[in-house]
């Protein structure tokens, strides 16, 4: 139905745009007056083959994200699960978790250890520190490696200024914000001092969330939380929630703070020094709090430990022209991750711990230069990780503990280098060709403790080599018109997780590590069509054709010969990650804007994405885990003077049962019933509205009402109930 109305408003908007008069003023955003950082340096959007969405930071504030992970979400181009309150994972072109590349500042932050489960390190991005974001669609590896299979999110942080009159520049803002549906409490402040040679900046977030509300119309009573284990005179006890609406053990906080330190040593160069820190606080896992076994709720305690990124990070830019470049850039980064795990069983004294510490260790080095008519775009890159992982056993009683088991191989480490060149060349006015190659090395190693697990093998050498490329089309007929056509490649290669991981996937199941794992290989098809219609209206429509070759899926898998391991007195099945499976998705993506007069805007996001991947142990096409139902929304936005104001809807399809991925279908703690009481997630939209008001230029006041008719919904694969009706008050200073 969702889908239906869709199709009908993009249909009457182009009936709209049709009947306006030809006279009237161009207030649509021309493709040529967008600025985008493909290939790393600024270029015009109309010349780049790839779809590209550019988020709004401006339309941020206004939104009132709590999250980076909701700021992705609100663009209507990306989709995100969440497992828990603290938690966000954007799913690009049906690809999501290792197989998208999150970059922060020009620095991948996707490490040895990111998963192919849901992961959650992009709210370590503060969006209250942002300055502008995009999301490129399809393969980005050649120029970014491996890991940007279904997309690349680039994230950049507010920069420092420098003074332009002798005089020191000043700059800050700060904001409050709260929100009623976990009672968040949200305060930044941001402040840049700058000299003709020197300039500091320093930023500060901190928020806390509560336990998050559910809505109460719709959705079905196995949404609610009826109980939950609470610790009584050190009995574990299952106590009824006086609210089932309220997700017991869902809230948690977290820090976020920025600083930088400028340098010009020229006015065509500047030296930079970048601090980042990000803490997440323990963050409850959700969808395991809920889960059952023999009847009664299973855990007793299941969290994440804090989330801690640190990353330093110096970095060297010229503009000065020179024979080999115009412009060239120099990065060398340090990043310390820390994560945790905490779980332990209902009427179990023995707490669980794995803690993993990441250290990466990054150099880029990025140039351009024009050659006539063309540019080129070229650079190197190397990465090095180091995994420290272990385990633990605590008496929560007695307090003793014990070494356990780790996550992963303690030491393990990877590292690759690769070389990329881009080259762009305006054909003529109306033809743009890009294309692209790149080359990357990739090294892995482990080594097994046996001390707990008798592996069967007790160490891993992985060693391997990809090319990767791409070749793009822009043809503009028109001053109104532009069609892109793009073939591109992407790989990923097996990290740590990948080949040596060691965790229970879904209750009852054991996924046990595969030394024998090689990279996985995607050729993506994409033809995108803009048109400007009448002067009033943008219109974009994108399709795209992904096949995933040698596609890394989890599979039954035996282990010292045996199908099946007995851990702790369970019995558990065993599946390990294998080069065993084809993926293919495809889709269509439609965006639209309609300027009714220079104040009323109106916007549409749809997504329509479909996936399949061969299972091996039935021989046969079953749904990919991560396309998601159609989705999407529509803003209708109004400014005038000192007030903004936008009314919205955000809306999912259903995805039936016999559409389920396999692994999806297994987490029946999370899906509805339909009515042969099989798992399937249902249709759902909200209506939403938000305000903005600026008493003068230094201090405005949003407001929003989120989800207006409280509907109880959950969002595709993800553990927890989306908010229900949530009203945020935010105010922000500038100074």
């Amino acid at each position: 139905m969702k889908e239906r109305i869709m199709v009908l408003c993009a249909c009457m908007s182009m009936y709209y745009a049709s009947g306006q008069e030809k006279d009237q003023p161009d207030s649509v955003k021309n493709l040529e007056n967008v600025i985008i950082s493909f290939n790393k340096w600024e270029q015009k959007a109309n010349e780049v083959p790839n779809k590209i969405v550019k988020l709004s930071m401006r339309e941020s504030r206004l939104r009132n994200p709590q999250t980076t992970a909701d700021l992705l979400a609100f663009s209507g181009a990306v989709f995100v699960q969440k497992s828990q309150l603290g938690g966000g994972s954007p799913m690009i072109r049906g690809f999501a978790t290792n197989r998208v590349l999150i970059i922060a500042d020009g620095v991948r932050m996707n490490n040895a250890i990111y998963r192919s489960g849901n992961i959650q390190n992009v709210i370590s991005i503060d969006p209250l520190a942002l300055e502008d974001a995009e999301v490129i669609f399809g393969p980005g590896s050649t120029i970014y490696g491996s890991d940007a299979i279904g997309g690349v999110m680039d994230f950049h942080s507010i920069k420092p200024r420098y003074s332009q009159d002798g005089k020191m520049f000043s700059k800050g803002s700060a904001v409050v914000r709260y929100a009623t549906a976990n009672k968040e409490k949200t305060g930044h402040a941001d402040l840049n001092l700058g000299w003709k040679r020197w300039s500091v900046l320093g930023s500060v977030s901190f928020s806390e969330f509560g336990d998050l509300r559910m809505g109460t119309k719709g959705g079905q009573d196995s949404y609610l939380r009826p109980e939950y284990v609470e610790r009584i005179n050190n009995v574990d006890s299952i106590v009824k929630n006086t609210d089932p609406r309220l997700q017991r053990f869902s809230g948690y906080n977290q820090w976020n703070v920025l600083g930088k330190l400028g340098y010009k040593l020229n006015d065509k160069t500047e030296l930079l020094y970048a601090f980042t820190y990000a803490n997440t606080g323990d963050a409850p896992r959700y969808d395991r709090l809920i889960q059952y076994r023999q009847g009664k709720l299973r855990f007793a305690e299941w969290y994440y430990g804090p989330m801690i990124w640190r990353m330093h990070q110096l970095s060297l830019t010229s503009i000065a022209p020179t024979k080999m470049y115009d412009e060239q850039r120099l990065i060398i980064g340090y990043q310390d991750y820390e994560e945790s795990r905490f779980d332990r069983t209902r009427g179990n004294n023995n707490r669980n711990q794995q803690t993993e510490m990441v250290a990466v260790y990054t150099l880029n080095w990025d140039a351009n230069k024009k050659l006539g008519k063309g540019e080129l775009f070229y650079g190197i890159e190397g990465v090095m990780n180091r995994v420290n992982s272990f385990g633990t056993i605590t008496n929560i009683v007695t307090g003793i503990s014990n070494p356990s088991v780790s996550r992963y191989p303690d030491g393990s480490s990877t590292n690759s280098v690769g070389l990329y060149g881009s080259y762009k060349r305006n054909i003529s006015e109306k033809l743009t060709l890009q294309t692209g190659l790149r080359f990357s090395y990739n090294t892995v190693k482990a080594e097994f403790d046996t001390t707990f697990i008798k592996f069967p093998y007790k160490s891993v050498k992985f060693k391997d080599g990809a090319p990767t490329g791409n070749l793009g089309l822009v043809f503009r007929p028109a001053p109104t018109w532009q069609i892109n056509g793009n073939i591109s490649t992407g790989f990923r290669m097996p990290n740590i997780d990948d080949i040596g991981k060691l965790f229970e996937s879904t209750p009852g199941i054991l996924s046990v590590p595969n030394p024998d794992l090689q990279a996985e290989y995607a050729w993506n098809f994409e033809l995108g069509v803009a048109k400007r219609l009448n002067r009033k209206m943008n219109i974009e429509l994108t399709g795209f054709y992904t096949i995933l070759n040698n596609a890394i899926v989890r599979r039954p898998f035996t282990f010292n010969g045996q199908d099946s391991v007995t851990i702790g007195g369970n019995k558990l099945a065993v599946e390990a990650l294998q080069n065993v499976a084809k993926a293919t998705v495809w889709g269509v993506q439609l965006a639209s804007e309609i300027y009714f007069t220079p104040n009323l805007i109106w916007q549409l996001n749809a997504n329509w994405i479909q996936g399949k991947e061969t299972n091996d142990t039935k021989n046969e096409l079953v749904p990919l885990r991560h396309a998601p139902p159609f989705y999407g929304n529509t803003n209708l936005r109004y400014a005038w003077g000192k007030l903004t104001a936008e009314v919205s809807a955000f809306y999912n399809g259903e995805i039936s049962n016999e559409d389920l991925a396999p692994s999806e279908k297994a987490k029946t703690d999370i899906y509805a019933k339909d009515a042969n009481g099989n798992p399937y997630s249902p249709s759902w939209y909200t209506l939403n509205m938000k305000l903005s008001y600026a008493f003068h230029k230094n201090l405005t006041l949003n407001a929003g009402w989120e989800n207006l008719t409280n509907q109880r919904y959950r969002p595709y694969s993800s553990g927890i109930v989306a908010s229900g009706s949530n009203i945020i008050l935010s105010l922000r200073a500038a100074f």
